[in-house]
């Protein structure tokens, strides 16, 4: 009995030291490092749009999530495209005092009169960002 806990605890072991840090020499760690220098220099150059995001997911998504009357849906850069290349300012307009094209229509902030301009901008870069 003895020489079997005896075992296990040194099988234990054996496995907890695999678990500690890794060395430059050890290449898994070699071979993570310019992946983590690239997902952090991503991360510093574009910090994510929170106040967008919220505003999306609470306001924005009700019509643009499924392209309802037209919206065009975050991702599509077909059909951002376009609008995106007409200006940020022009899209800001739009969204704010609402809009009648050939597509379909957006009701004048979102249909949420409670928004602020701040919060209607972040949502519309937020939405243009992930559809560039």
């Amino acid at each position: 009995m003895q020489k079997i806990s005896l075992a296990v605890a040194a099988a234990t072991l054996v496995l907890l030291s695999a678990c500690g840090p890794k060395t430059e020499s050890s290449p898994a760690a070699s071979a993570s490092a310019p992946e983590a220098v690239a997902v952090a220099s991503a991360a510093e150059a574009a910090p994510e749009n929170t106040l967008g995001k919220g505003v999306f997911n609470k306001t924005c998504s009700l019509c643009h999530a499924a392209g309802v009357g037209g919206a065009p849906k975050p991702g599509d850069k077909a059909d951002w495209g376009p609008r995106i290349a007409q200006g940020m300012d022009l899209l800001f307009k739009h969204a704010t005092e609402g809009f009648t094209g050939a597509k379909g229509m957006m009701p004048a902030r979102g249909g949420n009169p409670a928004l602020t301009d701040d919060e209607i901008k972040a949502a519309i870069n937020y939405m243009a960002d992930k559809s560039r």
